[in-house]
């Protein structure tokens, strides 16, 4: 980056970061009214049935036959990663068990065994609903600690609440692209957040410290060792994800879930980091310089 052409529009990159919050806001808003909650959630957080079968099924013509009777109905292959081939399907649905293992064993014209050729499992709406909202309880406290530390360390508004919008834009903008995805959360998708506070504030709080605790060089070669640093650290993990998603995605639904939203909330960490909280930085190291 060209160091007179940063130095004359870097205050004016934080036009970017205010567009991309708002949007945020107005989107996960107008999300919410519109369906209830925040995300997409599956049974895991609503109750209801999963089904696994262990044998060929073809899923866009279950789907097609099943969708009107098993209410909320979701279908995902399980397949060998090396040869494609179709290793189980789970269907899951808001319908109690004994009702949509009838409805699933008239439509295939067998009868399903757990242990055999399928597993069951079955959530209380009730069950599910206490566990989400410890879990939401769960990521506020996290996220109310991470400031509380952050504003302990640096003792300063400006730089501590810096580092906590970024943290906070970092997982409302994952957010939203999860909802726009269409991803439903799970159980584990709600703890990738609490994952994802971490790896929001650690390169916040690396540039931080460079930037504002360290005098040698100026202000721009400070930004710019933290850069080259935070960044390796940023896509390393990035990539180490990246390369999990892709090999889990065809085996494990949890761990699928788990880094995609990583590898979203990194992406985001980046924008986050280097426009939004370098910006803010630079600024205020500039105006306290004067």
């Amino acid at each position: 980056m060209e160091k007179n052409w940063y130095d004359r529009n870097y205050k004016k990159l934080l036009i970017i970061t205010v567009v991309l919050l708002l949007f945020s806001v107005v989107y996960i808003v107008h999300f919410n009214k519109k369906n209830g909650d925040f995300i997409y959630k599956d049974i895991s957080l609503t109750g209801g049935t999963s089904i696994t079968v262990y044998e060929p099924i073809n899923i866009a013509n279950l789907k097609a036959n099943l969708s009107s009777s098993l209410p909320g109905l979701t279908t995902r292959e399980i397949y060998d990663l090396s040869t494609g081939e179709q290793k189980a399907v789970i269907s899951e649905t808001s319908a109690n068990e004994t009702f949509a293992q009838n409805d699933l064993e008239n439509y295939l014209g067998y009868s399903l065994v757990q242990g055999k050729n399928s597993d069951f499992e079955f959530t209380g709406a009730s069950l599910s609903k206490s566990f989400y909202k410890q879990l939401i309880i769960a990521i506020i406290i996290a996220f109310l600690f991470m400031a509380i530390v952050v504003f302990l360390l640096f003792r300063t508004f400006v730089p501590s609440g810096a580092v906590v919008l970024s943290a906070f834009a970092d997982i409302l903008m994952t957010l939203v692209a999860a909802d726009m995805l269409g991803i439903k959360m799970s159980t584990a998708g709600i703890v990738a957040f609490l994952m994802l506070i971490g790896y929001s504030v650690d390169t916040d709080i690396l540039l931080t410290n460079r930037l504002l605790k360290r005098s040698d060089g100026t202000v721009n070669s400070r930004i710019l060792s933290s850069l080259k640093t935070g960044l390796t650290m940023t896509y390393t993990s990035f990539f180490t994800f990246l390369i999990i998603l892709l090999i889990t995605k065809s085996f494990s639904v949890v761990l699928s879930q788990i880094f995609t939203i990583l590898v979203i909330g990194l992406i985001f960490d980046t924008f986050n980091t280097w426009i939004t909280n370098v910006s803010l930085l630079k600024w205020y190291a500039e105006k306290k310089k004067k």
